[in-house]
């Protein structure tokens, strides 16, 4: 029974976009969630709902931007994976 024990490089890449691609609502949950828990009645409530929807907008904005980038790595991953091994040569 032969069992790889190491991938290819581009495999364990893939891999890894895929990983970060699955625990990226597990992070929004958190950014969005977590500051619930630490808001306290003692905060006034005109400064601070601003504040919170700035925060809530910015991580909105981070989630989207990490949510296209991981995007756009694993379509290239996937690419270069379908063109096969010579793919990394150059033309010229």
């Amino acid at each position: 029974m032969s069992r790889r024990l190491f991938l290819e490089r581009r495999t364990y890449r893939r891999n890894r976009l895929q990983d970060g691609a699955r625990l990226v609502p597990v992070l929004g949950a958190l950014l969005f969630f977590g500051p619930v828990f630490i808001l306290t009645s003692e905060t006034g409530i005109g400064g601070a709902t601003a504040r919170w929807l700035v925060y809530f907008l910015l991580v909105w904005l981070g989630l989207v931007g990490l949510s296209a980038g991981l995007s756009l790595a694993l379509g290239r991953a996937s690419r270069g994976e379908e063109a096969g091994p010579g793919a990394d040569e150059g033309d010229g």
